[in-house]
């Protein structure tokens, strides 16, 4: 079960890929548009929370397995979870129709700069949600090393 943190660094690599992919369509080949649209912020935010899901499965299967979660660990995981959440809103404003910008169908998707400045701080936040997870545990108990304190005395009691 300790191997499974090769699928969390394989679901974190996904989730680089496919925000780089929404950050640069011209990557893929698609010509590139004038502004960002719906499919790209949906791709980075997508991008995102494989990112940080898949931090979070290597950092349990890898340091803290079978060891149960600390309240340190509670918090870094809601605060990794509220900087998706508050990135989704931040980016999805417009489409959920709380933005400055709603679409119509006359308007397209409008990404601002509070938009954009919300995603990346989201994205802060989320990183040191995960920061905090990985330093908030406790290490599992190693094996005590073989004791050498017996001598001859202790011997003839046992």
């Amino acid at each position: 079960m300790r191997r499974f943190g090769q699928v969390g660094i394989s679901i974190s690599a996904l989730g680089i890929v496919i925000a780089l992919m929404g950050l640069f369509p011209q990557l893929t080949g698609f010509p590139p548009t004038p502004g960002i649209g719906l499919v790209q912020v949906l791709m980075l935010l997508v991008g995102q929370s494989l990112l940080m899901q898949g931090a979070i499965i290597y950092i349990k299967t890898t340091f803290y397995f079978g060891i149960p979660i600390t309240l340190t660990q509670s918090i870094g995981l809601r605060l990794c979870y509220t900087g998706i959440l508050f990135a989704s809103l931040a980016g999805l404003a417009d489409i959920l129709g709380f933005g400055s910008h709603p679409r119509s169908v006359v308007s397209d998707l409008y990404l601002g700069e509070l938009q954009a400045l919300g995603i990346i701080l989201s994205f802060f936040v989320s990183a040191f949600g995960v920061l905090l997870y990985a330093l908030g545990g406790r290490p599992a108990a190693e094996e005590p090393p073989p004791s050498s304190d017996i001598t001859p005395d202790r011997l003839d009691s046992l």
